[in-house]
């Protein structure tokens, strides 16, 4: 999976394809549905199948208070396109000249002039274009005019909701990860650098990865059961205790942490990449009144974490 940058000088390769235009944070299932009818139209068309996202999100231009905090990087979106099938994921630094296109500016210069798409699919809900100047009606006609191909699909629906970025986010805020991971299709993952931290746990045997500069939105805090590995050629996947949020049985600052606990686990881990993927909450934040019960307390954690029989070993 290419994972491009746009501009002048793409590589001829991304070029005379079927694409798609949007931000397609999380990957979930409804973007999963639009991409692969991407595939199948670069596949028709004889040419690669693209998706095009912009970096950072427009909003954090336009309104940054209200810039919401992303389900996943860019490269792990590059990742999951590469499973469902994409070439390429083609990223647009988000300018304020680019921003200032209007919905004709952008469709040439992005559409035509960078990409030379011979076809484009979008959902109802696409704008483009200086303040949204151009829906999904408006692209259809500039690529008939241009005889390009042209499809709008239909949302994914989960009952009578449309599963959307903005719902998965909720879910993750409230802590309801399991729910989280129905909607998008697969867990919801966190990676952050590990950090040296007070080693209280590890006093009581339970060392934990505590991680700092995470890229992606984290869960409300609790403790939940998930997976963690260093990624590598051979990842390998540990059952992990997870724990998030302030820690309340010493008394500290009450800042939130995110504080990993490797199941069966021996090894350094400072200032490594830890990956992080949610399963289920298992419980909220206590406070313990002493080390002994907090001690008695993880090991239940363990347990749990250790009776979901979760998938463990290498990454096939």
């Amino acid at each position: 999976m290419s994972n491009g940058t746009g501009g002048s000088s793409l590589p001829e390769e991304f070029r005379g394809g079927a694409i798609s235009i949007g931000n397609f944070d999380g990957v979930h299932r409804g973007h999963a549905a639009l991409l692969s009818r991407v595939r199948r139209m670069a596949d028709r068309v004889g040419g690669p199948a693209i998706a095009v996202t912009f970096d950072p999100h427009p909003v954090k231009l336009l309104r940054p208070e209200l810039a919401p905090t992303r389900l996943t990087s860019i490269a792990v979106r590059a990742e999951r396109m590469s499973q469902i099938g994409m070439d390429a994921l083609v990223v647009c630094e988000t300018t304020p000249d680019l921003l200032n296109l209007s919905a004709a500016e952008f469709f040439q210069s992005l559409v035509c002039d960078q990409l030379d798409a011979k076809g484009i699919v979008e959902g109802p809900n696409f704008f483009f274009g200086k303040d949204r100047g151009g829906d999904v009606e408006v692209l259809r006609k500039m690529a008939q005019q241009s005889k390009r191909e042209i499809e709008i699909v239909n949302p994914e629906l989960d009952g009578d909701r449309m599963v959307s970025s903005s719902m998965i986010r909720s879910c993750i805020a409230s802590g309801d990860v399991a729910e989280a991971a129905l909607l998008c299709g697969h867990r919801h993952l966190i990676t952050g650098i590990v950090s040296k931290g007070a080693q209280r746990g590890r006093k009581i045997g339970f060392p934990t990865a505590n991680l700092e500069n995470i890229d992606a939105l984290v869960p409300k805090p609790g403790v939940y059961a998930g997976l963690a590995w260093l990624p590598g050629e051979n990842d390998y996947r540990y059952a992990a205790a997870i724990h998030i949020g302030p820690n309340p049985t010493f008394d500290d600052d009450g800042a939130v942490k995110v504080e990993v606990h490797l199941i069966d686990y021996d090894g350094g881990l400072y200032d490594q990449h830890l990956r992080v993927e949610f399963v289920d909450r298992l419980r909220d934040i206590q406070r313990f009144d002493s080390s002994d019960d907090l001690k008695m307390q993880l090991e239940k954690d363990v347990q749990s974490v250790r009776d979901l029989n979760l998938p463990k070993g290498k990454r096939r």
